[in-house]
């Protein structure tokens, strides 16, 4: 029996070493062009009965060790509490992004329903997002391939 070769595999093998270490920037632009998707979206559909959910919309990154991993939230900005958090006067704290996001009952004691900003700026969007992501990630390792 004859030998064969693979014409660019030692090329090809080459390519992959260069992926294994593939730098965590990589990662995380992806991620964040993803995340800023969500974030648009979120902002377009905020109730804007004081505009500040619409301000206070932020991306939080959040902590990993795992390489390679990288993870955005679209959250509300913790600067920004004295805003959000609101205390009735029989002592009773509440957080006005959660009410609008979830619902709350009324002083009579009726469900008012939120308007699940947050979630549908994921739902909505989630195909455009994985796009996104792909497409920033793509683009990242083909700057790093070609200049190796």
């Amino acid at each position: 029996m004859g030998t064969s070769s693979i014409k660019g595999m030692k090329e090809l093998e080459k390519m992959f070493r260069q992926l294994g270490k593939v730098p965590q920037t990589v990662a995380t632009r992806a991620a964040r062009s993803g995340a800023a998707v969500a974030l648009r979206s979120a902002k377009k559909n905020a109730p804007v009965d004081l505009g500040y959910l619409r301000q206070g919309l932020v991306l939080k990154k959040e902590r990993t060790r795992v390489q390679g991993k990288a993870v955005y939230q679209v959250t509300f900005d913790a600067g920004m509490n004295d805003v959000f958090v609101k205390t009735s006067k029989d002592g009773k704290r509440s957080y006005y992004p959660a009410s609008q996001e979830y619902g709350f009952l009324s002083k009579g004691g009726r469900y008012i329903p939120g308007y699940r900003f947050l979630r549908r700026a994921i739902d909505d969007n989630d195909q455009q997002i994985e796009q996104v992501t792909i497409e920033s990630a793509g683009k990242a390792i083909d700057k790093i391939m070609t200049k190796g």
